[in-house]
């Protein structure tokens, strides 16, 4: 690739870095994207479990559907979705199915513990969410578990500032094709160079330079969409270095871990009355895990992991978190069901995916303020998008791709100011 000038050059070829590219085109700007990865989509990717059969590694659920962009998308290109409302799902605990009753004191807690953290965020206090709720309830496990999914990381790790912060309309809308799958396809046709790890970057006010594995790119501005976790972790050299509080931000804003454990079913061994979903704490359980049965049908199932736990998991490697979910399934509906679990497995690992690092990003306690920190620009020359510098759709894909547009809006004005 040859060094050529170009109004922005954009790194990351995510949800973020697609929905800037299509923004700098519409808006006249020429631009360089550049993807360390072999594919573009970033966290949100879609593999197939069996021929025919999708399933979402990353992001799956349209979050906030009615507010959603995507929403719109996946009816433009056909897609099926699934209009899930707000918070319910069936709960095994112990050695049962939860009675109504006990559902009736899950849901208490709930509320009981938004509206501690409601009083505490109104106080001003930034602390951890696991400062304020009920940890002695015997539905807590539960609770923090629900946390782990939304924010990625343990109750004890996360800013309560920040955990109100997220715009939450209670509508989760999962696709059918796959939201990877939706995202490959409404950016197919961009101009990305792939395999193109970003090494150095060179900047001033003259603009940047900047080194990759696939050759050197001259811009006037630089839009960053990298995760947290990728920013902090120093891999991507800046001469002169980023300022001290664009690092603090990145490493206040760490990612954790949110993966998905899917096993294929032989047929289909729940039968019609069996729940589409359940939350499982069986006896011996350390925490509980949501697991999906059948979604749209799909003869596999589905179980989801969050924070510390999932992160042990993914360490202990595939087989361990099969056999974690298995045996969760075993607890619940016999052993009988090992019949129906077949040998092709799919485990997520973000992690240890080198071009992410994680799954999604939380404040720290004390840092709920980091995120506006994160997307503000340095000297008007490097600009910030991705999910973590998103004010109210952080950890979705609609939020990184609402901050690839509003960074481009900016770029534009900054290249316009200068001519």
């Amino acid at each position: 690739m040859a060094a050529s000038e170009v109004d922005v050059v954009i790194v990351g070829a995510g949800s973020a870095g697609l929905s800037a590219a299509k923004a700098a085109a519409e808006r006249g700007l020429s631009f360089h994207l550049l993807e360390a990865s072999h594919r573009i989509g970033g966290r949100a990717y879609t593999e197939e479990l069996a021929p025919g059969i999708p399933f979402d590694l990353g992001c799956h659920w349209m979050h906030s559907a009615s507010l959603n962009p995507f929403v719109a998308i996946a009816d433009c290109f056909g897609f099926h979705y699934r209009r899930d409302g707000a918070w319910r799902t069936n709960i095994y605990a112990g050695n049962g199915w939860a009675t109504a009753e006990m559902r009736e004191e899950l849901l208490a807690l709930r509320e009981a513990n938004d509206a501690a953290i409601d009083a505490a965020v109104a106080r001003g206090d930034d602390v951890a969410v696991a400062d304020v709720v009920d940890l002695e309830n015997r539905w807590a496990p539960f609770i923090a578990y629900w946390f782990t999914l939304g924010t990625s990381r343990d109750i004890d790790q996360v800013s309560i500032i920040d955990s109100v912060a997220y715009n939450d309309t209670e509508e989760n809308w999962p696709l059918r094709e796959g939201y990877g799958a939706l995202v490959a396809l409404w950016a197919a046709g961009l101009p990305v160079t792939l395999n193109a790890p970003v090494e150095r970057v060179r900047w001033g006010k003259a603009g940047v330079t900047v080194e990759s594995a696939k050759g050197t790119v001259q811009g006037r501005r630089l839009l960053l969409t990298v995760s947290t976790n990728m920013l902090a972790s120093g891999r991507i050299a800046f001469d002169p270095p980023l300022p001290a509080w664009k690092h603090e931000a990145a490493a206040e804003l760490p990612l954790g871990v949110h993966n998905r454990i899917g096993i294929m079913l032989t047929h289909d061994p729940f039968g019609p009355g069996a729940p589409p979903s359940a939350a499982i704490m069986a006896e011996g359980d350390e925490v509980p895990m949501s697991v999906l049965l059948r979604p749209f049908g799909f003869d596999y199932v589905v179980g989801v992991t969050g924070g510390r736990f999932g992160s042990w998991l993914e360490r202990a490697g595939t087989a361990a978190s099969v056999d974690n979910l298995t045996e969760r399934l075993v607890k619940v509906f016999g052993g009988g069901i090992r019949k129906a679990l077949s040998s092709r497995t799919i485990v997520t690992a973000w992690e240890g995916d080198p071009w992410t690092l994680g799954s999604y990003s939380a404040a720290t306690p004390g840092n709920g303020h980091q995120r506006k920190e994160l997307a503000r620009p340095v000297d008007d020359i490097l600009f910030f998008a991705g999910e973590a510098t998103s004010p109210d759709f952080f950890a979705t894909c609609h939020g990184a791709y609402l901050s690839g547009i509003a960074a481009i809006e900016s770029i534009a004005r900054s290249v316009r100011a200068a001519a």
